[in-house]
């Protein structure tokens, strides 16, 4: 069963201890090391590189090395990232993880702790088009607890991270107000000062077909079920109207693949336009079918607003 974007695995973990950082600019060469580990092979922008292992005492703070320097424009918080990494721990030369190999880039919004915080922290300020490496200490990354089996408990962690792509997110959508006429359908707030819009289910049979309405429509592109979308939403069950996910609530938007989550967010979104808010109603079978998932019993009906922000 494909996941919901708010349960959506982290392939990052967030950490809440803050740390100073420092950064050093230098060229393409594998004896660039800066106290990192040198970049054996593959040391250009986009290429899968190679990590040495560490040698002597790794760093005690966040440690970023630009590699190379793009000319894009520099990263901010809100920002939605789109990058290429490989990682690994200090004492080894096998990485624990990297997005090369998957062949499809690695989206965060910056600063919304969606990652460990010395991604976070490594990645602001830095230039679109730039390779980065950076070391990053236990409380900035895994802690004692570490990850099993792949990373053990205090272990500091190295990571070459390509910055591909930065985009501004709005914080609302803005657009068209669409009458919502139907009384036997949801009724959407239409604000769009960030704030979660209000939403309320009548109380009347659900329908039994996906439903997928313009409260708000945007004037951007068309999506895709291929995109990847950056979105603010909230999720309640038809039956009672009670809330079981919300992004405000976690105070970031989400970023996600519009493949990778249930069939009524892919169909539901398809085709609809970037900066549109839309109501989403979906009957079991688009939804966890006769599954409970969590706070969702089995068998419910599910309503939505979608702010669709941005796609990559």
């Amino acid at each position: 069963m494909r996941r919901l974007a708010g349960l959506l695995v982290v392939p990052l973990l967030l950490l809440t201890t803050a740390a100073c950082g420092s950064e050093t600019k230098g060229s393409d060469n594998a004896s660039m090391t800066n106290g990192l580990p040198a970049i054996t092979a593959g040391q250009k922008f986009g290429e899968k590189p190679t990590l040495s292992k560490g040698e002597g005492d790794p760093p005690k703070e966040l440690k970023v090395n630009v590699i190379s320097e793009g000319d894009g424009p520099v990263t901010k918080d809100g920002d939605a990232l789109q990058v290429n990494y490989l990682g690994q721990t200090w004492d080894s030369t096998t990485p624990f993880d990297n997005s090369f190999d998957r062949g499809e880039p690695f989206t965060l919004t910056l600063g919304a702790g969606q990652v460990i915080k010395g991604w976070d922290q490594g990645l602001k300020g830095q230039k679109v088009g730039s390779r980065l490496e950076i070391g990053i200490p236990p409380e900035l990354g895994y802690g004692e607890q570490g990850s099993p089996p792949s990373i053990k408990g205090g272990a500091t962690l190295v990571f070459v991270v390509d910055i591909l792509k930065a985009t501004t997110i709005p914080k609302s959508a803005e657009g068209t107000v669409v009458a919502q006429e139907n009384k036997d359908l949801p009724k959407v707030g239409t604000n769009t000062d960030g704030k979660a819009p209000s939403l309320t289910v009548p109380k009347t049979a659900a329908p039994k077909a996906l439903v997928s309405n313009y409260v708000i429509e945007g004037k951007g592109e068309a999506v895709k079920a291929t995109d990847t979308l950056t979105v603010q939403y909230q999720g309640v069950l038809w039956k009672d109207g009670k809330k079981f996910d919300s992004s405000y609530d976690r105070g970031a938007p989400a970023t996600f693949q519009l493949s990778g989550v249930i069939p009524g967010w892919t169909k539901g979104l398809e085709g609809k336009k970037v900066g549109s808010r839309v109501l989403l109603v979906v009957p079991p079978a688009d939804g966890y079918g006769d599954k409970a998932q969590g706070p969702i019993p089995a068998n419910s009906t599910l309503v939505f607003t979608v702010d669709i922000l941005a796609k990559q």
